[in-house]
This record gives structure tokens, sequence and C-alpha cells, in this order.
């Protein structure tokens, strides 16, 4: 598969440790049996996965902490994003974003800018 990330730009492998992804191959690409959009390349804090299991998705049942890499549904992301928006959580609670390993379908629902305001600074 061909995935481009949101510069348009080869899909970067995101993470093997936790191994992450729709298909568990370490990529944050989707496809049509992705009903989730698992397209987000996130780095979850304990507040994220706190507001997470809240919304009904305990994603440390998987065996995520604080600091793991792991492809999230591009809507699930824009929900805390929204939460923090709204005061309801801190901006810490919103996963930062590797945008090289970030597949393009995202910008579908959250536009580049917003995305940047998250982006990891390195690595």
């Amino acid at each position: 598969m061909s995935s481009l990330n949101v510069f348009k730009k080869p899909l970067k492998l995101f993470s093997t440790q936790p191994m992450t992804g729709f298909y568990r191959d370490g990529y944050c690409r989707t496809g049509a049996s992705d009903q989730g959009n698992h397209a987000v390349a996130g780095i979850v804090t304990e507040e994220f996965l706190d507001y997470s299991a809240s919304q009904d998705n305990d994603l440390r049942t998987v065996g995520l902490t604080d600091g793991c890499k792991w492809c999230l549904c591009t809507a699930r992301w824009l929900e805390a994003f929204n939460a923090y928006k709204a005061g309801r959580i801190s901006q810490n609670g919103v996963p930062k974003v590797d945008l090289d390993a970030t597949e393009d379908s995202v910008l579908s629902k959250v536009d580049l800018g917003t995305f940047k305001k998250f982006a990891v600074t390195s690595g």
C-alpha cells in the first residue's frame, strides 16, 4: 500500500513497540475495513488514557501507558481536542502527533493547522 502522510510524502513507520496500527504493522494507515480511521500517530499521556477510558475506550487494556505511541482513531483524537477547547481536559490530554507518520486521510476531519499545534518536535 502506498499511503501518504499529511505532507503528501511516504508514510513513516510509527511504532513496533508496542505494535500499532489497524493492520498491526506499525503504520497508521487505513483501508476500507478500518471503520475508525486509525490514522493519527499519537503519543498518549495519562490524562488522555483517563479521558479515553471515560469515553468507553480504555486503551490501558491493550497495555498502553504514558508515552506510548499508538495509531489513534481520528474521531477520538478530535474528541480529546474538543474537550480541551471546552476546558474539560488540559492541553496535555490531547495526544502529541507525529505528522510524518499520520496518514493524510485525517485531513477530511481535522485541518493540518490544528494538528501542527500538537506536533511532536523531534523523533
